[in-house]
């Protein structure tokens, strides 16, 4: 090989872009008909979307109170638009703070049963400002493996040590806290207050418990808990009755509250830290005048009207039910997340493509999120789900599997 072919390849193989051209999975799926990501949603009909033309029975959404399409949000966020703009145009620690915001934080703590709270403009960067401000060098985090990857890369992004602990195995956690205890940087165990993938809930107590015998602190992201669960929909420490006993929490605003956004909760000091320290909200743009106004008509809606978190439960065990009946492995699930074991990656694909063509939207979960041989589709559910809804996913569910001869 002479020395500028030679150069060539050195310089090919080294090329930034390389990895961009060696990936052809996804167009490989593209071609086949079954790629599942990315589907252009025409209309929303709360429970139902239009995508090509077709409409689509939604059950692969986290809009579980049903209020993306409730009059009252809707005419709250008309109005803040008229009143403030489209936009802050700046950070929160600039000029990026409305009274709604601090009005909504207000009223976060309270729903929450914490002394303050904080919003930022996503959870992504809720999960980000909160540990990567607080954690760093000669920190250690912990946490549990099925955890949101946003908590991961806040972790990382913290420059202190993160160690993980297999999902719900907290002989391993006390382990990992009998190690680490006396971190120069302090302890942090994080874990989901509902696990996204499983649809099962944190054991709580046992988390809380562990921290304080060995003095650590925790957050709980509740982004998949606000809103659903606690007697008020207060999220996972309401559930248990622990509002108090926890360090953190964390909410996100696009599930139950129909928006956009995060909020860390907890005590006041702490937020006010936050507020002064984390850099995801001193050099983001705040949430706009819109989202926040819907975050707060769907906090006047929870209160209101309590009954749609009944209906959510009870839609929530009847799919469940019904798919268990008829066969299906739902995993851990004791949620409205209820995900539908199919096997290997290419038995899935065929399996969302042909519920999708029978007109259901579910969402595919493959790799690195769950084993390879553990692919599943992950279903949810909302109040507003119908039970005839329910009943042509079930229906659904019966003759996609008969016809792809599925286990």
């Amino acid at each position: 090989m002479g020395t500028a072919q030679a150069k060539a390849e050195v310089q090919r193989s080294t090329d930034l872009f390389e990895k961009c051209r060696r990936f052809t999975a996804a167009r490989e799926a593209i071609a086949r008909g079954v790629y599942p990501y990315f589907q252009p949603i025409e209309e929303s009909f709360d429970t139902e979307v239009v995508i090509r033309g077709e409409r689509k029975i939604m059950v692969g959404s986290n809009n579980y109170l049903g209020l993306t399409h409730h009059p009252y949000v809707l005419e709250r966020a008309e109005a803040a638009l008229h009143r403030y703009g489209t936009g802050c145009t700046g950070s929160r620690f600039l000029n990026g703070t409305l009274d709604m915001h601090e009005e909504l934080e207000a009223r976060l703590a309270s729903f929450m049963g914490q002394e303050s709270a904080l919003v930022f403009s996503t959870g992504y960067q809720t999960n980000l400002g909160i540990i990567a401000t607080l954690a760093g060098r000669g920190s250690v985090v912990i946490q549990d493996r099925l955890n949101h990857a946003s908590l991961f890369d806040a972790a990382l992004l913290s420059g202190g040590e993160m160690v993980r602990y297999p999902h719900g195995n907290f002989a391993f956690m006390r382990r990992l806290l009998e190690k680490h205890w006396d971190a120069p940087g302090g302890v942090l165990i994080v874990t989901d207050g509902v696990f996204s993938m499983e649809g099962n809930v944190v054991d709580l107590p046992a988390v809380v418990a562990l921290a304080r015998e060995y003095g650590a602190r925790v957050l709980v992201d509740d982004a998949h808990g606000i809103g659903v669960l606690g007697p008020n929909g207060g999220g996972t420490a309401q559930h248990y009755g622990m509002e108090k006993d926890v360090d953190l929490v964390m909410a996100t605003f696009s599930k139950s509250f129909a928006s956009i956004g995060g909020a860390a909760a907890g005590p006041d000091e702490v937020i006010h830290y936050l507020k002064h320290h984390s850099r995801a909200l001193i050099f983001s743009a705040s949430m706009p005048p819109s989202a926040v106004a819907t975050v707060l008509a769907c906090l006047d809606v929870m209160e209101r009207e309590p009954e749609r978190r009944t209906r959510l439960w009870e839609n929530a065990e009847y799919l469940r039910e019904g798919l268990q009946g008829l066969g299906f492995d739902t995993v851990a699930s004791e949620t409205p997340i209820i995900p539908v074991v199919t096997g290997d990656m290419e038995s899935t694909f065929a399996f969302w493509r042909a519920l999708f063509d029978a007109g259901v939207f579910t969402n595919p979960v493959l790799p690195p999120a769950v084993p390879e041989s553990s692919c599943r589709l992950r279903t949810s559910v909302m109040a507003t789900h119908t039970r005839e809804q329910l009943d042509k996913v079930l229906d659904a569910f019966t003759r996609v599997r008969a016809e792809l001869g599925a286990p």
